[in-house]
């Protein structure tokens, strides 16, 4: 019953996103990397961008760090750039399985499956927040855990339709049973639904981004993308307003993320 009800509201109702209309692994895994901590808004034009400049995984092989990192430019976590541009000058092709994917340099568990799943409908269970949501609630009547949540996806999902199965999951999350306010008059498993509209308090906290590293890390390398010739770091501790940054800039250049040389601070140029 809640498996027919979630795929015949997906066949209605679904987003139309542009990696949902291909099963080109590379452009899958590229958009699942994307959308790590990212809102499929701020990703659907850095999307389409990125694969206009890289269209293929030899593409991005060829490419110097440095131009992807500028490709890449706003959507923060620059590792995840650094990660497919080394995926892809280790391998002439991707893999078909969950353990070929999980392999890949900076791949985990959750998007190895879903790239697997959605590039070649392998019926891998996983599950990401709106997943987690979706399943602990109409099931558990609370939000579930990762363990829970995957445990629930591999008893109640699709071995017959699991890409869509899994589309279908993270758009009701994302469109009807929202972390606040859920619409649970407009939900399609609302009739068969164990979630009361209560929530346990969460224990989660999480630092101000404004103050965190990784707001100054993006800083430093949004200005260097606008650099053709690098900077200082003096220059960039200036214009950034922010005594971490000559800290940081070590830091990025141990992750390989920048360069330094003679003083000046440059996107990698190899």
């Amino acid at each position: 019953m809640l498996r027919r009800r979630i795929l015949s509201w997906y066949r209605r109702c679904g987003r139309d996103l542009p990696w949902r209309r291909t099963r080109d692994p590379y452009r899958v895994l590229v958009s699942e990397v994307m959308l790590q901590q990212t809102q499929v808004s701020r990703v659907l034009p850095a999307y389409r961008r990125f694969l206009r400049r890289f269209p293929t995984l030899r593409a991005l092989s060829r490419a110097p760090l440095g131009e992807v990192l500028r490709e890449w430019s706003g959507l923060g976590y620059n590792r995840r750039a650094r990660d497919l541009h080394r995926i892809a000058r280790q391998r002439s092709s991707l893999p078909r399985t969950v353990a070929g994917f999980d392999a890949l340099p900076g791949i985990g568990a959750y998007t190895s499956s879903a790239v697997a799943c959605f590039a070649f409908d392998e019926p891998t269970s996983f599950a990401d927040t709106n997943i987690r949501r979706v399943l602990g609630r109409a099931i558990l009547g609370r939000v579930a855990t990762d363990r829970e949540a995957v445990e629930l996806d591999a008893r109640f999902g699709s071995t017959r339709e699991p890409a869509r199965w899994h589309h279908a999951l993270m758009d009701i999350g994302a469109t009807i049973c929202l972390a606040k306010r859920p619409r649970c008059d407009v939900c399609p498993i609302h009739a068969v639904c164990a979630y009361d509209g209560v929530d346990e308090p969460s224990r989660r906290t999480q630092s101000s981004f404004a103050a965190s590293d990784r707001r100054v890390r993006g800083a430093i390398v949004r200005q260097l993308a606008m650099s053709t010739r690098g900077l200082s770091v003096n220059a960039l501790r200036t214009g950034i307003n922010d005594t971490r940054v000559p800290r940081l800039v070590r830091v990025l250049a141990r992750e390989g993320l920048v360069e330094v040389s003679s003083g000046s601070v440059r996107l990698p140029a190899h």
